[in-house]
């Protein structure tokens, strides 16, 4: 996959209103999420983990207990772009899956 383009702050502000918790924290995508369990919270990982390999774009993450923190952005760009986008999209959709809540 050809590595994007870094996007303006007037994009990435556009795009959280798709990405329900998220904000914006200097050239950083960033939330938190609580799952009903530890099991729940792992599970939410494990699925992401075959998008993070398919986009080439890996999370900054850390996980306690019902608790998952994530940061993303594109490293070899030190911004945001259409990758960081895409992945918070799809983690969107399957912390719901998982009965994650923004926190």
């Amino acid at each position: 996959m050809a590595r994007p383009d870094a996007i303006t702050a007037e994009v990435a502000d556009a795009a959280l209103g798709d990405l329900p918790g998220w904000r914006v924290d200097g050239e950083r995508f960033v939330v938190a999420y609580r799952f009903t369990d530890f099991e729940s919270a792992m599970g939410f990982m494990v699925a992401v983990a075959p998008h993070a390999r398919e986009l080439d774009h890996h999370p900054e993450w850390r996980n306690v207990y019902d608790r998952v923190e994530i940061e993303l952005t594109t490293h070899d760009l030190g911004s945001l772009s259409e990758l960081d986008v895409e992945l918070a999209s799809r983690m969107v959709t399957l912390a719901e899956r998982f009965g994650g809540h923004p926190i």
